[in-house]
């Protein structure tokens, strides 16, 4: 089990110092800013569309090394989706970091978003892990009205 945790800890420390997707996109379909105020994360989620599939993702953000590597591994979970699609690997997202009732084959499916699980056990770290998150589905809601 140690090394599982290794695992994911490396998995976070790597994304955290080289993000994926971390730049301002040009001309994107949609845009939302996200902030935590208690702990000073802050992120900004670009995504560009193409009908309801999800061609682009990208964001700028500072703050843990939690918010900014989930954010970095949401844009390589959600690239090439639909918007549907990326609602519910939202969805999931939240059961991982609020609940431990993913069933093994669930857990297998999300491939290096598990790392995020260990956030559970440290309940005042989970908004830094949602926080981009929440931003996409702001983000999405402006092209759904």
């Amino acid at each position: 089990m140690d090394s599982l945790k290794e695992l994911y800890q490396e998995i976070i420390l790597e994304h955290n110092k080289h993000p994926r997707n971390a730049h301002k996109m040009e001309c994107p379909t949609c845009s939302a800013e996200g902030v935590n105020p208690l702990c000073g994360d802050e992120v900004i989620v670009f995504v560009k569309l193409d009908g309801d599939t999800i061609t682009d993702v990208s964001f700028l953000g500072q703050g843990c090394a939690i918010s900014q590597a989930s954010a970095s591994l949401m844009t390589l979970a959600i690239k090439g989706k639909t918007i549907e699609e990326a609602q519910k690997q939202t969805s999931i997202v939240f059961e991982l970091l609020t609940n431990d009732i993913l069933s093994p084959s669930e857990l297998d499916k999300l491939g290096d978003l598990v790392a995020l699980s260990g956030v559970r056990q440290f309940p005042a770290r989970i908004k830094c892990a949602t926080l981009a998150w929440h931003s996409l589905e702001s983000a999405l809601r402006k092209v759904l009205v």
